[in-house]
């Protein structure tokens, strides 16, 4: 498995980590105030990027390329610094509302470099095999 692969998996298990004890947060004090967070952190985090973990483990090639890395650094940036900022606030601080539209913002642009890394082309495999 390609080490992107990998760092992917393991930052996805991070997130859903997070996103678990955010929701027992929720569970046990009754209040749902930072849900929205709580959603962020599963599914921008665990679930988008074990998909992109997926996807790096059966294309290796797409993988090894800077490109690759760049993506995986500036979609973690934009995730782990929405999700803290929503977290903060829908937990009463309004401050945090530009944070949350940059890194938003952060983050789509990560998605928009899976995008192209995705679509980019590929060599047909009797070529790959010369």
């Amino acid at each position: 498995m390609p080490r992107l692969a990998k760092l992917y998996f393991q930052t996805a298990i991070i997130f859903l980590i997070v996103g678990i004890g955010m929701g027992l947060k929720m569970a046990i004090s009754g209040s749902h105030d930072v849900i929205g967070a709580h959603a962020h952190a599963n599914l921008l985090g665990w679930v988008t990027m074990a998909i992109f973990g997926a996807y790096y483990a059966l294309a290796p090639d797409k993988a090894e390329g800077m490109m690759a890395r760049v993506q995986y650094a500036i979609y973690t940036f934009g995730v782990v610094v929405m999700t803290i900022a929503l977290y903060l606030y829908l937990s009463g601080n309004p401050a945090m509302e530009p944070v949350v539209a940059v890194s938003s913002i952060i983050t789509f642009i990560g998605v928009l470099l899976f995008a192209f890394i995705l679509f980019s082309g590929e060599r047909p495999a009797a070529a790959q095999d010369a």
